[in-house]
Formats: C-alpha cells, structure tokens, sequence
C-alpha cells in the first residue's frame, strides 16, 4: 500500500504573494522526513511521486463555508 501526504491550503496568504501556497499536515505510512513546512504544489507532487505516495487535499471545515461564499461573491462584483 503506497503511503499518504496529508496537505492543506495556508490561510494567511496576502494577494500577489510569491510565497508557497500549502502546508504540509502529516505522513502515512512513508519513511519520510520533511524540513520545509510550507511547499509549493509543484514540491508536493514531486515529492509524491519519487516515493510512490498518495497527495490528500484536507477539506476546509463548515466554519469556512462563510468565507468562500463572500469570496466568490465579491469576485462577480468586480466582473460587472
């Protein structure tokens, strides 16, 4: 069974910003250290691949729900 790379999205992230978008969460079953907390997507898949691990996007719980709905909303304020 191939292991798992848990990942998901930083929450403090300014716009514009050039810095890596993903924290890594946690490991499964894989003889893996990691030294960088926060990588780009481009780092997780290659990580992934060269050990044969699965990568797990943690979904965002119901208290987030609020916070993409005005974000989605107040994107389609600026295309009219």
């Amino acid at each position: 069974m191939a292991g798992k790379i848990f990942y998901r999205q930083r929450t403090k992230m300014q716009d514009g910003a050039r810095q890596p978008r993903y924290i890594l969460v946690a490991v499964h079953d894989l003889n893996l250290k990691v030294y960088g907390q926060h990588l780009r997507m481009s780092e997780l898949k290659f990580i992934a691949e060269s050990v044969g691990a699965e990568l797990v996007e943690l979904p965002r719980g119901p208290k987030h729900e609020h916070d993409d709905e005005v974000e989605s909303h107040h994107g389609h304020e600026h295309a009219a």
